[in-house]
């Protein structure tokens, strides 16, 4: 993925500082699944995820970090030049976007990186819930350190490079970047209203037809993803040979049924928020293929 010596966004909320939060105390990746922190990583409803990392956080604090790194590593720099420039491209796409196809104009979300542990608009968070959106504040909440989860614990990208993230032209770096704008898909949904009614219509349904709805949001959101990829290749040819390739796997590997499988050996399909690995890569397809919001409509289309 060609990506340096373009546009950075200045949306970025830089708050990686040194001991300017802790880590929540007494929370610990052990006595989880690797394939089941890994679900939780991936474009999870904030709600649900800070629900979840209360049940294993006992009487957890974390402080609001407001200060970024004083000096950063070339690895951590590298980190914010990255993700900065990735957000960038979502912003040029969505604007055009939103423009041509609705007649609207596009308001980008604030990202924030942070380290360990953060506090956001839908509460406090942990680095092991891995990338979310929240729409209560429309900001988008990234630990950099989960790039290097991705390799190490999930194979994705490939392990070859330990530092916080990929150098310019390896193995990993569109997987890393389809997380970014899986969760600005997010903030897509947010913009249109349709986060809103899927959480209205959810608090009206059986917990199976429900688990249903989150599945259908974010699949919408892996399309969304597509689009992007779609309008910033016709921009700037961002894309390598291999690039598609990273991105499948990435989707399949955080399929319901995939996680699942991998952590308790069996599949239950009601149990399923985020789709099958088949559905996911389907849909990321089906934006990638034609750029077009109406092609992403997971809500009346068979998914």
């Amino acid at each position: 993925m060609r990506w340096k010596g373009r546009r950075v966004s200045s949306n970025i909320e830089d708050r990686r500082g040194g001991g300017a939060g802790r880590k929540m105390g007494g929370f610990s990746i052990l006595g989880l699944v690797v394939a089941f922190v890994a679900w939780k990583f991936f474009g999870v409803d904030p709600q649900q995820a800070y629900q979840v990392t209360q049940q294993v956080t006992q009487q957890a604090s974390v402080s609001t970090e407001t200060k970024g790194l004083d000096n950063p590593t070339p690895e951590q720099q590298e980190a914010m030049d990255f993700v900065g420039t990735v957000l960038a491209d979502t912003e040029d796409t969505w604007n055009v976007v939103f423009q041509q196809q609705l007649n609207q104009q596009y308001t980008a979300p604030k990202l924030v990186m942070f380290t360990g542990a953060v506090n956001s608009g839908c509460g406090a968070a942990q680095a092991a819930m891995g990338p979310f959106y929240c729409p209560v504040d429309q900001k988008v909440y990234i630990d950099t350190t989960f790039f290097k989860d991705m390799r190490q614990q999930m194979g994705i990208g490939g392990e070859q490079n330990q530092t916080e993230l990929t150098r310019q032209d390896q193995a990993g770096d569109f997987a890393q970047a389809y997380v970014v704008a899986h969760e600005v898909g997010h903030h897509v949904q947010n913009l249109l209203g349709i986060s809103d009614q899927v959480h209205k219509a959810r608090t009206q349904t059986s917990k199976v037809e429900a688990n249903q709805l989150s599945v259908r949001q974010e699949l919408q959101a892996d399309c969304l993803a597509g689009i992007w990829a779609y309008h910033n290749q016709q921009r700037t040819q961002f894309l390598q040979q291999g690039d598609i390739e990273e991105a499948m796997d990435a989707a399949h590997k955080i399929g319901d049924d995939y996680l699942q499988k991998q952590s308790t050996g069996q599949v239950v399909p009601d149990s399923f928020t985020h789709g099958s690995s088949q559905q996911r890569m389907k849909w990321f397809q089906a934006g990638l293929k034609s750029g077009n919001l109406k092609d992403c409509d997971t809500f009346k289309q068979p998914i």
